[in-house]
């Protein structure tokens, strides 16, 4: 700042911005395409009431890659630890989303990574060009 002929100059402050840590690891992600959704359908076929649900380490793996796609929403269906009644001889819907897949993605698997017996597990579902996927869970 200076005082000259009764007039105060200010200079400006040459301000630099750095650029974010997240514009570097942006770069490192892989290059993938929308979320991906599943409309899930499991029918009780047995002689008593079933229970399921869902785990949130549920994730679409894609084949021949490192890739997992992480479940980011579901409806209709409960989240460990708690369970969604079937009913016999009922058929239950249900939708999970998860975030996108590799766009060189041809096939993958949805698989929940849990700790016991029992877990969802579809092998070599053939992509699609919607990535919209009826699955049948009770079979």
């Amino acid at each position: 700042m200076s005082f000259k002929d009764g007039v105060i100059e200010i200079e400006e402050p040459e301000i630099k911005i750095p650029k974010p840590k997240i514009a570097e690891e942006l770069t490192l992600l892989p290059d993938t395409e929308g979320q991906v959704t599943v409309h899930g359908f499991f029918k009780n076929r047995g002689d008593w009431p079933e229970l399921i649900r869902i785990w949130s380490t549920t994730f679409l793996i894609a084949n021949n890659s490192f890739h997992k796609s992480r479940l980011v929403h579901f409806e209709n269906i409960t989240l460990y630890p708690y369970w969604t009644p079937i009913e016999v001889g009922v058929t239950h819907r249900f939708t999970l989303i998860f975030t996108g897949l590799p766009k060189s993605c041809k096939t993958f698997d949805l698989v929940e990574e849990i700790p016991q017996a029992g877990g969802f597990e579809i092998r070599n579902i053939l992509r699609n060009r919607t990535d919209v996927y009826q699955i049948n869970f009770g079979e």
